[in-house]
């Protein structure tokens, strides 16, 4: 089974780099180890360097586990809470519907 490699746009991939940023922060500041996330995420030091780096690679559930040990993972639950687009779009359905 091949893996098909993630192609995100350099404008997306610098978002993904600033998410990596912020979880190294946040990991640092509970004065945590590579090696005591790693372990307590189950997922390789190596993975983790990815994480940190926003690499787009990562499988989500490795990203949502160093979260959880960060206890950030209810942070999850704030994507797509203020959906803009969406509410406009649905929005313009209703006024075509009337």
């Amino acid at each position: 089974m091949t893996t098909k490699k993630q192609v995100v746009l350099p404008k997306h991939s610098k978002l993904l780099e600033q998410m990596g940023e912020n979880i190294k922060l946040a990991r640092k500041r509970r004065k945590l180890t590579t090696i005591q996330v790693a372990e307590r995420a189950g997922i390789a030091r190596s993975t983790l360097y990815l994480i940190e780096k926003g690499d787009p690679s990562v499988a989500f559930g490795a990203y949502f586990n160093v979260l959880r040990v960060l206890g950030l993972h209810e942070d999850v639950l704030k994507l797509g809470t203020d959906d803009e687009l969406g509410r406009k779009l649905q929005d313009l359905e209703l006024l075509n519907g009337v």
